[in-house]
């Protein structure tokens, strides 16, 4: 049995009937946003302390060629043309919607036109929390999104760029080996490239492990909160 969750001092019995709600799907972590949306934003942290001035910035969501409601989220600035885009790749159990977005507004008041995507199953986007069934398939869903955007007529000629951040520069790596024309460079922050040697379990459990998630590919195997 669960543990049970603590009430929150000070909190109305809305946003703790959030708190307490598994978060497995998307229609309880686009909730879960909406209630702490001013409590990020009011975080005392440089990255949520960058101004908006002079920025166009828009988010949305958009079905891909799965059906799949992919939440997007973009920065652009207002009074000229991008010089170039950037592409941001989140990592595991990330979204783009918490610490990049002051690095994207940052790199946004530089003059750059970015975008973010929260992966199918991360963040905002449909899909079960951190459930990754195919990783290529993962990649050649953001190679979709990614295309649109790069297709559209006031971008076609600017240079784009990808940052992937931890299991986002696994991502971006892929990427740019499927599309090597398609990219003019990438920014690695801490990226996932492997599995150190010395962190490795034996191979007895690593192949346990990967069998019994073929079988039980969606099972909750470890507590369900920390």
């Amino acid at each position: 049995m669960a543990p049970s969750i603590a009430k929150l001092a000070g909190v109305s019995t809305d946003v703790q009937k959030i708190v307490e709600a598994k978060m497995d799907e998307a229609p309880a972590r686009r909730r879960a946003r909406e209630a702490f949306k001013d409590v990020q934003l009011s975080i005392d942290h440089c990255l949520f302390k960058m101004p908006t001035q002079g920025l166009k910035m828009d988010e949305r969501y958009e079905k891909n060629s799965r059906g799949l409601e992919i939440f997007t989220k973009t920065w652009l600035p207002e009074s000229s043309s991008p010089k170039a885009l950037v592409f941001f790749c989140h990592g595991y159990g990330d979204t783009c919607t918490f610490f990049f977005e002051g690095m994207a507004r940052k790199l946004a008041s530089a003059g750059y036109g970015v975008h973010a995507m929260d992966y199918p199953g991360f963040g905002l986007s449909d899909g079960l929390h951190g459930y990754i069934p195919s990783f290529d398939r993962l990649v050649d869903d953001v190679i979709e999104q990614y295309s649109k955007i790069k297709e559209k007529p006031e971008f076609e000629n600017l240079r784009s760029f990808l940052f992937g951040q931890s299991m986002g520069g696994a991502v971006a790596l892929k990427m740019h080996l499927k599309q090597p024309k398609a990219w003019d460079g990438a920014v690695l922050l801490a990226p996932m490239c492997k599995i150190a040697d010395d962190m490795y379990p034996p191979f007895i459990v690593t192949q346990f492990l990967i069998t019994l998630a073929k079988i039980f590919p969606q099972s909750t195997m470890v507590a369900e909160r920390d």
